[in-house]
């Protein structure tokens, strides 16, 4: 198998750092996500959830389910902070959504 610079390993890169930082909070996430209305006993299952995505992006079988999850989950972050009038996270999680919807027009990229 051939890995190459392409944004899908951007992505799951991503999903492991945030999986894995899910299991250790600090102060600042704690707020943001109580803001949201999420508790911290709900970190773990989140963290969990990254990071099976994580893995399913880099397999050709579950990389179109995977990017469509990241897609839904970025969507209901956005549709939270809406809620909560914080329109500047909301406007944050943009270029965030982009690279999921990308990723599926792409196609699988780790083909050899």
């Amino acid at each position: 198998m051939r890995i190459v610079n392409h944004p899908a390993l951007l992505s799951a890169v991503l999903n492991f750092k945030h999986g894995i930082d899910s299991f250790r909070l600090s102060a600042e996430q704690v707020k943001a996500m109580a803001d949201l209305g999420i508790g911290p006993p709900a970190a773990p299952y989140i963290g969990i959830l990254s990071l099976v995505i994580g893995i399913a992006l880099l397999l050709p079988q579950t990389f179109f389910m995977a990017n469509l999850l990241n897609a839904i989950i970025i969507l209901v972050i956005m549709a939270l902070s809406l809620r909560t009038s914080n329109v500047r996270i909301a406007l944050m999680e943009i270029p965030f959504l982009a690279l999921p919807l990308l990723l599926i027009w792409l196609k699988y990229p780790f083909k050899s």
